[in-house]
């Protein structure tokens, strides 16, 4: 059985490691093992962004995408361990365009299925996609304050940088479930 409060507690005590990232990827590696206990635990019912433990030197996410999802590009300024629960997260990463640059050039990508892990650099730019009919639910540990940290965004609209918008983004996930009922409604009438 997967324990949510430990896990958080699991998480703080990797800071205290000589590689925290590392000992947060080998917490979620073990997690994984067992995917459909970290499902039973979460209970996805839809598109959600929620904190499960949240401090100024760390941050447990509860992400869920919702069926055909896009999250517009957007940086951490920390590091990061995204480790899949459920379904598919189809990462994008992207550089400046140059020096000062407030635009973005897409260099590579990353599919994340059930059980992988992914670690993140404190200067990682990406874009998150669900291309699945489906949620796809993930747990991302932070190295920092996820919520409060002022980092950029490349959208919605033109990919331009501008500030990070929480709020914004919550937002966002609401009008992807939205979406995905409308979708939902259609197909079933």
């Amino acid at each position: 059985m997967f324990d949510v409060d430990q896990f958080c507690a699991d998480c703080r005590g990797a800071l205290q490691e000589d590689q925290p990232r590392l000992a947060v990827r080998d917490l979620l590696d073990r997690a994984l093992a067992d995917p459909e206990a970290v499902a039973e635990a979460l209970h996805p019912t839809e598109g959600e962004l929620r904190a499960l433990y949240h401090a100024p030197d760390l941050t447990v996410m509860h992400v869920v995408w919702a069926p055909g999802m896009r999250l517009y590009p957007h940086d951490h300024r920390m590091w990061a361990a995204i480790g899949i629960y459920g379904g598919r997260e189809d990462n994008a990463f992207y550089r400046r365009s140059g020096p000062g640059n407030r635009f973005l050039d897409e260099t590579s990508g990353r599919q994340l299925t059930t059980g992988d892990v992914l670690l993140l650099g404190d200067d990682t730019i990406h874009a998150v996609t669900n291309p699945l009919g489906r949620l796809t639910g993930a747990i991302h540990v932070y190295g920092g304050d996820f919520i409060n940290q002022p980092r950029s965004q490349w959208g919605p609209g033109p990919e331009e940088e501008r500030p990070f918008d929480y709020d914004g983004a919550q937002e966002h996930f609401a009008e992807a479930n939205a979406a995905w009922r409308a979708r939902e409604d259609a197909a079933s009438a």
